[in-house]
């Protein structure tokens, strides 16, 4: 099969601008300190990009000279699959608080943009590269109108166990939602409690330490 000069520039430009795609989602992460950055995330929509010209054109030659029919998105079920293994291995627990997600996110989106390219849908390819930019620096703004809860680490020195209680009272009557809560006793006969709370937007956290601060058996608070 001969592939003319044309075919394989075009082929060459969909590789580039899946690269160019990756590059401003990896510049968008690594500007946040994330683990993935601009070159993980241009490798694998270029990647993406050439696994699945590959899978479309590749075989071309067998097509031509034998009785064959071959299904063009087998390679594409494949990487679609694949990235997960990527993906996860970006995700990590640490304090009972998982981290990651969005960077693992962020990967398996690229990979889709590095496929829509690499067949040829240079529009919705770059489009999406365009939307998922712009949904991660909004959603990383203090916009009024979108009510994120903030999620936050609350650690308590106690000298006994209802003071746990106190604190669970407060939290409810703030509308303070406890995701976890971990309770040990220290040598010296004090407990520690680590508490990870969602807390409503806009909310004066001064007032909740106010609050914990009239109960004597919280001896010191760490927020």
């Amino acid at each position: 099969m001969n592939i003319n000069l044309l075919t394989q520039l075009d082929w060459l430009v969909r590789l580039v601008i899946a690269g160019i795609c990756g590059y401003t989602i990896g510049y968008e992460r690594n500007s946040r300190l994330k683990n993935a950055g601009v070159r993980t995330h241009l490798i694998v929509a270029l990647s993406a990009a050439l696994m699945i010209i590959v899978s479309k054109y590749g075989f071309m030659d067998i097509i031509n000279l034998h009785d064959v029919v071959l299904d063009p998105s087998r390679i594409a079920a494949q990487v679609v699959s694949g990235i997960g293994f990527l993906g996860a291995g970006m995700i990590f627990v640490h304090n009972q608080s998982v981290n990651g997600l969005t960077t693992a996110a962020g990967i398996w989106a690229t990979a889709g943009i590095g496929m829509a390219i690499g067949s040829g849908l240079y529009f919705i390819g770059i489009a999406a590269t365009l939307l998922i930019l712009l949904f991660q620096i909004l959603l990383h703004q203090n916009l009024r109108w979108i009510k994120l809860p903030a999620s936050d680490r609350l650690i308590l020195q106690l000298s006994d166990i209802e003071g746990i209680n106190f604190t669970q009272k407060i939290l409810k009557e703030n509308n303070i939602k406890i995701i976890n809560l971990k309770v040990e006793r220290q040598t010296n006969d004090i407990l520690r409690a680590e508490l990870y709370l969602k807390i409503p937007q806009n909310y004066d956290v001064g007032l909740l330490m106010d609050l914990l601060k009239e109960n004597d058996e919280i001896q010191s608070i760490e927020y």
